[in-house]
């Protein structure tokens, strides 16, 4: 038995996205958010002292990036710092992200195929739409059309931290759409880089890996328990992965989508929940900022910021990420929300959806792996390439500043009356309505009656010169 009252939800109705979560789904949403905003605060200051290291101390910096450290057999893994966050700690990140987006298919938005097709349909047109830009930008004398995925990747964590340096009051239902947009497009990313940006394939450290994850997966399902098995298989995993020439990130993300994320009998939380519990912090608090401190250093100076505007390949990723993201986002949603059954919240509107839409523009962490991978015998052009993603997401940022500014109020007004528990029980009163027995406590609570039992507030009938 519990203290408090039941959770009564609408029933018989057509599944809105973006309509009100379960109260369970709010709560994870909330805590995952929270956690991801600070590290979106860390993302931003790495950025920022890795572009001062880089322009005040170049070689310094430059020094600490080459500094090799590691064996070098049997699987050649003596590599530089740059690299080791690149391709080691950065697999942190993905596998965070295989969590979620196995969580988000069992027990998320994607779930349902009629929710998931808004925000489905969205990524993609957000992923297509930078690509094509860049490619038409690239296509003549002197492009570099190799670098089309650069612009089409969504940095969830720095849009969060730039809601939290804006201040905005952002319903949570628009919330839960930015998350589950950025998951999709996480997928959409990792299918990228596994298929266009591994290269030199060794079929034996494949085939290993293969059989590495595979046991991971079995030992899970049988209910095998102890970090010290399971890390050090992930470690080996990892590593075979690296060298089969497939992008080390893969194994984090396959790792993830391994992990149960349903939960069993009377387990309060999913084997999947409770490690991405554990290790979110590790990778939003230091796994992406360590990743961002040795990648983000990038000389800036006036003839640097001219050749982003000046050459085709630093342009096509501005625009691809400042316009490409924020018209393939809302042209998707738009669409998919006029052809199909699929609707938004009606109290939401879609200048709520153009803001968030710029919001995705902000394309950070994989879109500066993509850069280096996309280039990699280009040392020049891909510094460039990641000037230009800092410019465009600096550029969607502060549109999408100036849009969230304009819609503050209105989301102020929206996460009030969501937030609202007039009875002061604890659960918000939008998942009590239906309840009759709510309704009439409030109503008792919110009008107090006189000795006499009877209502003092005065009606049609009970104000001076009205008849009785």
């Amino acid at each position: 038995m519990t203290d408090q009252p039941p959770v009564h939800e609408p029933t018989n109705r057509r599944r809105q996205f973006l309509g009100r979560l379960s109260l369970p789904e709010r709560t994870f949403i909330t805590d995952a958010l929270r956690t991801e905003t600070v590290g979106g605060m860390l993302l931003l200051g790495a950025a920022v002292i890795a572009l001062i290291w880089a322009n005040v101390w170049p070689q310094a910096y430059q020094s600490v990036l080459d500094y090799t450290v590691g064996p070098s057999a049997p699987l050649h893994l003596d590599l530089s710092l740059a690299t080791w966050a690149k391709d080691g700690l950065l697999t942190i990140f993905f596998f965070v992200a295989g969590i979620e987006l196995k969580r988000e298919f069992v027990a998320g938005e994607l779930r349902t195929p009629s929710a998931a097709l808004l925000p489905v349909v969205a990524a993609v047109c957000g992923v297509a739409l930078p690509a094509i830009l860049f490619a038409l930008v690239n296509s003549g004398p002197g492009g570099h059309p190799g670098g089309w995925a650069i612009p089409t990747a969504t940095d969830i964590a720095f849009a969060l931290g730039v809601l939290a340096v804006v201040g905005s009051h952002l319903p949570s239902a628009l919330r839960a759409f930015l998350l589950t947009l950025a998951v999709v497009d996480d997928l959409i990313a990792i299918l990228i880089i596994a298929i266009f940006y591994s290269h030199g394939i060794k079929f034996w450290a494949l085939g290993l890996a293969f059989a590495g994850l595979v046991l991971f997966w079995f030992l899970h399902r049988r209910g095998v328990h102890g970090w010290y098995l399971f890390v050090p298989l992930a470690v080996v995993n990892w590593a075979l992965m690296h060298e089969s020439g497939i992008h080390a990130t893969v194994a984090g993300v396959a790792m993830g989508l391994m992990l149960r994320c349903h939960r069993e009998g009377d387990e309060r939380h999913s084997p999947g929940e409770h490690i991405e519990h554990l290790v979110r912090p590790f990778s939003a608090g230091l796994a992406v900022p360590v990743f961002a401190l040795f990648s983000a250093g990038v000389a800036v100076s006036g003839p640097k910021l001219r050749e982003v505007f000046t050459q085709a390949a630093p342009l096509g990723i501005v625009i691809g990420l400042l316009v490409g993201k924020s018209v393939g986002v809302l042209g998707g949603a738009w669409l998919t929300a006029r052809f199909t059954r699929a609707e938004l919240n009606p109290r939401l509107k879609w200048a709520d959806m153009v803001a968030v839409s710029v919001l995705a523009g902000i394309g950070f962490t994989v879109s500066l792996l993509i850069s280096e991978l996309a280039f990699p015998d280009d040392p020049a052009l891909a510094a460039r390439a990641k000037t230009a993603v800092l410019v465009g997401s600096v550029l969607a940022a502060a549109v999408a500043t100036v849009l969230l500014k304009l819609r503050n109020r209105h989301y102020r007004e929206l996460c009030e009356e969501e937030d609202r528990d007039l009875d002061g029980d604890g659960v918000p009163d939008v998942y009590q309505e239906d309840d009759p027995a709510w309704r009439a406590r409030v109503g008792e609570a919110a009008h107090p009656t006189t000795d006499e039992g009877q209502d003092p507030s005065p009606g049609p009938r009970d104000r001076p010169g009205q008849p009785g």
